[in-house]
């Protein structure tokens, strides 16, 4: 038995919020994290959404019924999405990275300019998703934000810290996060510092989730 791929077309989907338009002051990336739905994630940003930002959401390229149930399964059943699993991931990776960039190769000709001012946020597993994309490419990210989770264990160490270290690297977390103990959240930091990585840590009271009052911060939109 032999192993085989074939590279296809096939449609991908995202959403976005915000003015397409050439006086655009940012453009926010978010991806979402296992098991969420682009239009579920990007409803969050809606605080972001000033008239002078852009914020896209693509989703991951495999989707999935969140509920085990035997039989059909009915409307009632919701549906999630993620960006890779560790069934030939090597190709998942790839993919995903290809689909962040013809987002934003569309993106720019849809608003008629070049892509500046990015903010590049990954919640949960989007987290890793921005993170191997980043360092997979050479789009100019001004900020990158990773909420509720850090670098992936298979994170690219010879483009991946100079990439990171040109950027604004924020990273959040939320002090109830079942995901991130306080010796995790030390054991990632250390890394950074030993990778020469800048960052800065931002924390809110919550669980593994998107605090409104933090996001606007990091935004820098009113109150």
């Amino acid at each position: 038995m032999r192993e085989r791929h074939i590279r296809i077309a096939r449609t991908a989907r995202y959403y976005t919020l915000g003015p397409v338009a050439p006086d655009l002051r940012e453009i926010w990336l978010v991806c979402h994290g296992y098991r969420q739905l682009a239009r579920r994630f990007l409803p969050r940003f809606t605080d972001l959404d000033d008239g002078t930002r852009l914020i896209v959401a693509p989703e991951g390229l495999s989707r999935f019924y969140l509920h085990d149930s035997e039989g059909s399964h009915g409307k009632e059943i919701p549906i999630g999405a993620t960006w890779m699993t560790r069934e030939d991931r090597e190709n998942e990776i790839t993919d995903y990275i290809g689909l962040l960039d013809a987002v934003l190769d569309e993106v720019a000709e849809d608003s008629g300019r070049e892509i500046t001012g990015l903010t590049v946020l990954g919640f949960s597993q989007g987290a890793h998703t921005a993170c191997r994309w980043m360092a997979a490419g050479d789009a100019a990210v001004e900020r990158l934000i990773l909420w509720g989770a850090y670098l992936p264990d298979d994170f690219d160490l010879e483009r991946g810290p100079d990439r990171l270290g040109s950027t604004e690297l924020i990273l959040v977390r939320g002090l109830l996060d079942h995901h991130i103990s306080e010796g995790a959240h030390a054991s990632q930091k250390a890394r950074l510092e030993e990778l020469g990585i800048p960052f800065k840590t931002v924390t809110h009271a919550g669980g593994h989730e998107l605090d409104p009052a933090v996001l606007r911060q990091i935004a820098g939109v009113a109150d």
